[in-house]
């Protein structure tokens, strides 16, 4: 987060990762932590498993508009690695990618017609922008946890270890969407993200 009190967010992913979920928590977050929020509506074929995108921006002053454009995301939150390396230009140097080490073969790739790519590309691609690349295993820990749907609340704990808000915070945001029958799961499955950042910090 810049010291201004901005922070702008670019989260990806392909339809049914719950990356809308994500993005209306990582706004109401801001919300409750005083801030102004602007948030996107998630755009692409969601319902087809194609590649989606949601804007994200939190101000202590007025925003005007939720796009974060090319080279000003502060945390680009990748839900797979080939999302990852598409929306690489939206981060600014400096800034943070948190990605899911998850592959979604697309089409292209099981035609022939392209290759996925491999974690050292990622690496490579974001060291060269001078990002800060943090890989999450989400779907392992969020199957740890009791249930692999729970990937989006894992990287949720991850990148809730990168901003000056409470943990407390970000838990409550969640246990307002999240059915009370589901919450001991989904509070594993932050706890989990966290956890994994936090090693990677140490």
């Amino acid at each position: 987060m810049e010291q201004s009190g901005r922070c702008s967010f670019v989260l990806v992913g392909v339809g049914g990762q719950g990356i809308l979920l994500a993005s209306n928590i990582v706004a109401e977050v801001g919300l409750a932590a005083g801030y102004d929020v602007k948030k996107s509506e998630v755009h692409g074929m969601s319902q087809r498993g194609g590649s989606v995108a949601s804007h994200v921006r939190w101000d202590r002053r007025q925003v005007f508009s939720p796009l974060v454009g090319h080279g000003e995301a502060d945390v680009l939150l990748a839900f797979e690695r080939m999302e990852a390396l598409r929306f690489a230009d939206f981060v600014r140097s400096g800034g943070t990618v948190v990605v899911n080490d998850m592959e979604i073969v697309p089409i292209t790739v099981s035609a022939g017609d392209a290759v996925y790519p491999a974690t050292a590309e990622v690496e490579r691609a974001f060291a060269a922008v001078g990002a800060r690349l943090i890989v999450v295993p989400g779907e392992r820990l969020a199957t740890e946890a009791g249930n692999v749907k729970a990937a989006n609340v894992v990287l949720l704990g991850a990148i809730s270890t990168l901003l000056p808000i409470d943990e407390e915070l970000w838990w409550r945001c969640l246990a307002e969407r999240i059915p009370n029958k589901l919450l001991e799961l989904n509070h594993a499955a932050f706890a989990a993200g966290r956890a994994a950042v936090t090693a990677k910090a140490c």
